[in-house]
């Protein structure tokens, strides 16, 4: 598989039926998943490892990391609605492939996650609804795995630089 059609299988994935505002719930299009995974593949920080997609939402990092040989995903969320989605995502993706996956689904707090795992993958609310949400997907992901892929606004660049050092 390449990164384009990576792309292309990850654009047939459904999205929130109805984001919800106060957990800053927003999709993570195809084509940025697939620049983020394409990465992480190419840094060979995929296939064959643990990942866990924390704050799943539909769970586009998580599946995208599924197709490109993840052993297994544990896909979190504190969100029923979207645990649901992504497990239909799961579905659909597992008919394509014509294989089955190694996951789980977690509808848990962030800091309830207990895994140890080899990557995190994540975009995690930033903060603007819920103060410092985006510190507590920050600290996790570091407790979690020694890897870890996080999307930021530009606007907190500085501030998630000093944090992770």
């Amino acid at each position: 598989m390449n990164k384009k059609e990576l792309e292309i299988l990850l654009s047939q994935l459904d999205f929130f039926r109805k984001p919800k505002v106060k957990l800053e719930q927003y999709p993570t299009d195809a084509s940025t998943a697939a620049d983020l995974l394409w990465n992480a593949y190419s840094n060979k920080h995929l296939k064959g490892k643990v990942v866990a997609d924390l704050g799943c939402g539909p769970g586009i990092l998580g599946l995208g990391a599924l197709l490109l040989g993840a052993k297994k995903v544990y896909f979190l969320d504190v969100d029923s609605d979207a645990i649901a989605v992504a497990k239909q995502n799961l579905e659909v993706l597992e008919k394509i492939a014509g294989k089955k996956f190694s996951c789980d689904f977690i509808e848990e707090n962030i800091k309830a996650f207990d895994k140890k795992v080899s990557v995190v993958l994540q975009n995690p609310p930033f903060g603007v609804k819920r103060s410092h949400s985006d510190k507590l997907f920050l600290l996790k992901a570091m407790e979690s795995a020694s890897i870890v892929y996080s999307f930021h606004k530009l606007s907190t660049k500085d501030f998630v630089e000093k944090f992770v050092r």
